[in-house]
């Protein structure tokens, strides 16, 4: 069954590449609003599940696809403040000063659809990243040195943005960068599909 990336994110697309299977990417165009009362690990359950079934309205076959919000909470709560994508200078350099000193947690769900089939496994990932404290100088010149303007929580884990941490809680490094693989191998799994 071809394999189908439900997302025009650059970073999912060179995680799946890592794996070496064959598979393709569509854009799925949803609203990625949330609903009132929604807690973040309700939202990016929903919108994973919703940017698959999308795609499965114009392409058959096994649909990944994966939404990520990051907090300053656990996640589970309706007023959970999320840290978006910055897309300004201005908004990222107040989300690495609301990030300083504190605990970032992320939630990463990831969606298997078998078209064929109708099933459908969806999981939310969770990985916490502890920052230091850090100065205004080394926000700008961390921003500087890096574009993070579209990602999450304004840092890149897979680039300099590990200076920015004390530690990271978490069972897959890979969430963080918006798919996590080692839940996608045991999905992929339960189809039949061996990675190696």
């Amino acid at each position: 069954m071809p394999l189908i990336l439900a997302s025009s994110s650059p970073f999912r697309k060179a995680v799946l590449e890592r794996l070496d299977i064959d598979f393709s990417t569509v854009s799925p165009d949803i609203d990625e609003s949330r609903h009132a009362d929604e807690t973040p690990r309700d939202l990016v359950y929903r919108l994973s599940a919703e940017k698959a079934r999308e795609v499965a309205k114009t392409h058959s076959g096994l649909i990944i696809a994966s939404d990520q919000v990051a907090t300053l909470a656990s996640g589970n709560g309706p007023d959970d403040k999320i840290l978006t994508k910055p897309h300004t200078r201005e908004n990222a350099v107040k989300q690495l000063q609301l990030s300083a000193g504190n605990t970032v947690t992320f939630l990463t769900s990831l969606a298997l659809l078998n078209t064929k089939t109708g099933a459908l496994q969806n999981h939310v990932e969770i990985f916490k990243v502890v920052f230091r404290s850090l100065t205004d100088s080394e926000i700008n010149n961390y921003l500087d040195k890096e574009d993070t303007l579209k990602c999450a929580g304004s840092f890149k884990s897979e680039g300099l943005g590990v200076a920015l941490f004390e530690r990271m809680e978490g069972d897959d490094p890979n969430s963080l960068v918006g798919l996590p693989t080692i839940q996608l191998i045991n999905m992929l799994a339960k189809e039949n599909i061996s990675i190696l």
